[in-house]
């Protein structure tokens, strides 16, 4: 969809700016929700999370707002690096781009993506949300990445296909409607 540089930054923006906020809220609220109510005996996530000092990142507590921005420059060049070049040449292997209805490509872009981008993001965030103080083992790294993966894939997989991309490709149709008419009126 997007045809120029430019176009595909703000499209991977407006990407990893939903994305980022629905994975933290996934993480927080419905991963983590109920152990962090049950340590600090809070009646909502919210309130644990301030009662604790915040969430646990790189051995210290962070406010939301640095994690939402943490994770977001981390998704966001993760994405324009790897996962937008990337997910387009692996779907184009299966799929002519040209013959192939733009639904289904689209489709096998966006599951690429999503088989790209979780395990990478998982990896980055057994990093991120290790817990140092209790000491460094590598098998727990590991398995802390697995984990995460087998959490995060069936969310990612779900919200990219049926929420986060169809409202991305709308907003991107809207904001470069010019540019979309134009090219249709050439073609």
């Amino acid at each position: 969809m997007p045809r120029n540089q430019f176009q595909r930054m703000v499209f991977a923006f407006l990407t990893v700016l939903i994305t980022v906020h629905g994975y933290v809220f996934y993480s927080l609220y419905v991963v983590n929700g109920s152990t962090l109510l049950s340590l600090t005996g809070s009646d909502s996530v919210l309130h644990a999370i301030q009662k604790q000092g915040g969430v646990m990142m790189f051995g210290t507590f962070l406010p939301i707002w640095a994690i939402i921005l943490i994770e977001f420059c981390c998704a966001y060049t993760l994405e324009i690096c790897m996962g937008s070049p990337l997910s387009f040449r692996l779907a184009a292997k299966v799929f002519d781009p040209q013959q192939t209805h733009p639904v289904l490509f689209e489709t096998a872009i966006i599951c690429t993506t999503v088989g790209l981008m979780c395990p990478a993001m998982s990896f980055l965030a057994a990093w991120m949300y290790y817990p140092y103080p209790q000491g460094f083992h590598l098998a727990t790294l590991l398995a802390n990445w697995i984990r995460l993966v087998c959490f995060n894939f069936p969310f990612a997989f779900f919200s990219q296909l049926f929420l986060i991309q169809p409202t991305v490709r709308t907003l991107f149709k809207f904001l470069f409607r010019k540019d979309i008419q134009a090219r249709i009126v050439t073609a």
